[in-house]
């Protein structure tokens, strides 16, 4: 079973293990990136299968702030990794379509979440899209590999009807 859960920053031996293929590293990062940043407006949370960690994903509460794409009441979703040995299993795609009800317990107060996901990178936006991001048009030049297409989750209570 996937699970999300809360990722304390003490926490880096839980996840040091996940990694993804080298090529997909420009995209999302490294676990000991990611610990190493000062962003004290980022959450970390952890995906899990069966109780073991293998993915990774951080909520920036302070989106807004650095993208001016993004509204304050507007949660980030950021360094989305799934480890390479567990790509192509579904969970990647479990673990997004977990994201929202796992998003309204945590952050009720957000009224969405957004993400950046890079043109060439057509699985993980087919994967956004399914879980129910939304893609206006619009695009995210500020982009270490280049453009990146600007998706949306509604977290309102009136999405849900």
């Amino acid at each position: 079973m996937i699970a999300l859960e809360p990722l304390g920053r003490h926490e880096f031996d839980r996840v040091a293990h996940i990694a993804v293929a080298p090529e997909q590293e420009g995209f999302c990062g490294t676990i000991a990136g990611h610990f190493e940043m000062n962003e004290p407006g980022c959450d970390f949370h952890v995906v899990t299968r069966d109780g073991q960690p293998v993915g990774f994903f951080k909520i920036d509460r302070d989106y807004a702030a650095q993208y001016g794409f993004a509204q304050p009441d507007e949660v980030g979703l950021r360094g989305v990794m799934i480890d390479h040995a567990e790509q192509g299993r579904g969970t990647g795609k479990a673990a997004m379509l977990a994201l929202r009800p796992y998003l309204l317990a945590h952050y009720p107060q957000a009224r969405a979440c957004v993400l950046t996901v890079n043109i060439v990178n057509l699985p993980a936006r087919a994967v956004y899209l399914a879980a129910g991001f939304q893609d206006d048009g619009g695009l995210h030049h500020g982009g270490r590999i280049g453009p990146q297409h600007i998706l949306r989750m509604d977290l309102s209570i009136t999405a849900l009807t």
